[in-house]
């Protein structure tokens, strides 16, 4: 029994480890397309190979696109592509430059956001987008794995007794993309450039043939632009349509936020990879707008209407449906295979971006466990949500398609707001005003598909409630955490800890207030009253300032000063001034070899009261909290710093 018992500890250890490996490293050392080398010395590459790396996601909406858009604008869907092609390449494009140039580490819209909006309001507005940019990414691996099932399901080749399985086919593809990142994604932008240059040939010998079939079969055309002025009549109402049904079609601009996520991995030094990634998003973008207006109009022209409603063979899967058609099963079965590969390692993408998003923000505001740090527990939850979201809108594409362009529009519209307001922050009133404007269209695309397809609101506000929900409860869990990361000391303090270390290093929290020379003569005074000490020789005062309560990791910077030519100070800045004291007494510890006394003065009101003032402005129960981080920090007594409240 005894053996069975440690041979069940040892594997449940070894087990605990592989789970949570690399919990230690940081928030951007992550596995996965998105994620920074681990590796400092991994080569980079060229701006044309990142692209393809972005470009599984970008250019994979292509497998239904053409499909969607069919269904949302009728024989308009041209006509209303062509507008989504002009926002992309006049409003996504150069928004998402601008993001490149100020964010050339691959953080994103959202990082922009965090440096222009400051404490808790900032905090929950960054929570906030992470639940619509969790939306975006958990919908694009279900909505790309359901689109891959509909690929699988309509191929003739597939026996007939596995059709009709389209939620467990979707399950499986997705439980085998979280095997991949539970094992090890490695850095996979060769199999990118082969997935993507193949997929791009195949559109192309697809698309070429619909368009020579169209300029061949010029009724077809005529059949069309007759159905086009008997629906609508003028021009004009045409025009209008087309831009009333735009927010439907907003999945073909999605892949931006993942362009600038893969910017680390462009060559060249911070000016070399802004512009590589310039080129990256300005190529991607037309190249894709190329295939959205002919893949749309070879689609519309050439495909009865009928076929693009549910049920219809060309439901999710308009451009496969033509290479059947018209270039036979053999060809057709090649190209659902290209599309397979590329809608499944599109979901591998999102998974990635995912897994670079939540521990760069959630744990490092201390609103996420410790364990969000490491990979493989972060990937059984996003599994698990997708499970769960496939099984809702039971692997139906047009279903989540709404979702999909909802968390897509969010996080666009708000790299506009970022964008323009850093323009104004610049000066830059003609930019400021450009941006501004991109900004009010896209905001008013997100509202247009949130009401007429609510789902991705819901989506989103679940998302958005466990954020907040998690995040309140891990904020308290971990209130006893020390979140100072590094401590840096000048020359005058690191001499006022050398002049006491040869007696007795004695410090006195002071919250400071007018500075003058009664303030620091009377605290002496308290302190020595209430503590019964003999005299003031070695005492420091340490006073610190709370900068942004509602950061979580900070870092000391230890500024020593004589005030009134008598009293010895050392200043500090943090978030939190029970974490910054703790923290700084282990430190003296370790760098003097002695154990520093601190000494407190009890504070006033209610208890309750005074600890949520620290967990939301960083001060309150200070003495209490203080001695509580430096246990938690130091198990052996003997070796901890002494805390005294008088």
């Amino acid at each position: 029994m005894s053996r069975r018992w440690n041979h069940f500890a040892v594997t449940a250890t070894g087990f605990r480890d592989w789970m949570l490996s690399g919990l230690n490293e940081t928030a951007q050392h992550h596995e996965g397309p998105h994620g920074q080398p681990a590796d400092p010395d991994e080569k980079p590459h060229s701006w044309w190979k990142v692209m393809c790396l972005t470009g599984v996601d970008y250019f994979s909406t292509l497998g239904y696109q053409p499909g969607i858009a069919a269904l949302a604008a009728g024989v308009l869907s041209p006509i209303a592509t062509l507008v989504l092609v002009l926002v992309t390449l006049l409003g996504a494009l150069p928004v998402y430059r601008r993001v490149a140039s100020d964010s050339p580490n691959g953080e994103g819209s959202i990082a922009m956001l965090v440096k222009l909006l400051s404490f808790w309001k900032g905090k929950l507005f960054v929570l906030a987008l992470l639940g619509f940019a969790a939306t975006d990414f958990i919908i694009t691996i279900t909505l790309s794995a359901a689109d891959a099932t509909a690929h699988i399901d309509e191929n003739p080749f597939w026996p007939d007794s596995l059709q009709g399985h389209q939620v467990i086919v979707t399950m499986l593809l997705i439980a085998l993309l979280g095997a991949v990142f539970l094992k090890g994604f490695t850095e996979a932008i060769g199999i990118a450039v082969g997935l993507v240059g193949i997929y791009l040939v195949l559109n192309v010998v697809v698309i070429g043939d619909g368009l020579w079939q169209v300029i061949t079969h010029p009724h077809a055309v005529i059949d069309w632009t007759d159905a086009l002025t008997t629906s609508h009549g003028s021009p004009l109402a045409m025009v209008g349509i087309a831009l009333l049904v735009f927010p439907k079609l907003a999945l073909g601009l999605s892949g931006f936020e993942t362009g600038v996520a893969v910017m680390p991995h462009i060559k060249g030094d911070r000016a070399g990879r802004i512009r590589g990634a310039k080129k990256l998003l300005t190529t991607a973008a037309v190249i894709m707008s190329v295939f959205l207006m002919t893949s749309s109009l070879v689609t519309t022209v050439l495909i009865p209407q009928s076929e693009f409603e549910a049920g219809g063979e060309a439901n999710g899967r308009a451009l496969a449906f033509l290479a059947h058609e018209r270039l036979g099963n053999v060809f057709g079965t090649a190209y659902d295979l290209s599309t397979i590969a590329i809608l499944w390692f599109a979901g591998a993408s999102a998974m990635a971006g995912l897994l670079n998003l939540v521990p760069r923000y959630l744990p490092r505001f201390g609103m996420a466990p410790s364990w969000a740090r490491a990979v493989r527990p972060l990937v059984l939850v996003f599994t698990g949500t997708a499970f769960l979201i496939t099984w809702i809108f039971d692997a139906d594409v047009d279903a989540q398609g709404g979702a999909y362009a909802t968390g897509v529009l969010v996080l666009i519209t708000s790299a506009a707001v970022a964008v323009t307001l850093s323009a104004r922050r610049r000066g830059q009133r003609k930019r400021t005003y450009a941006f501004g404007v991109i900004a009010v269209l896209f905001a008013y695309t997100t509202v247009a598909n949130v009401v007429e397809r609510p789902d991705g609101v819901k989506i989103a506000a679940c998302f958005i409630a466990a954020i907040l929900v998690t995040s309140f409860l891990s904020r308290l869990f971990r209130s006893f955490d020390l979140r100072v990361t590094n401590i840096e000391a000048d020359e005058v303090a690191r001499g006022f800890l050398n002049e006491c270390r040869r007696r007795q290093i004695r410090l006195v929290a002071n919250e400071p207030d007018g500075r003058d020379t009664r303030e620091y003569s009377d605290k002496i005074a308290q302190i020595l009253a209430d503590n019964d000490m003999a005299d003031d020789r070695d005492v420091i005062f340490v006073e610190v300032t709370v900068a942004d309560a509602s950061d979580f990791e900070t870092e000391l910077r230890v500024r020593g000063e004589v005030l009134h030519h008598r009293y010895r100070v050392l200043r500090v800045e943090s978030s939190s001034v029970p974490s910054a004291l703790a923290a700084l007494l282990l430190w003296i510890r370790d760098t003097t070899g002695r154990r520093p006394h601190i000494y407190f003065e009890w504070t006033e009101g209610s208890p309750v009261a005074n600890f949520i003032r620290y967990l939301i402005f960083g001060q309150g129960e200070v003495a209490p909290v203080t001695r509580e981080m430096i246990r938690q920090a130091e198990p052996d007594r003997n070796r901890r710093p002494h805390v005294h409240v008088g």
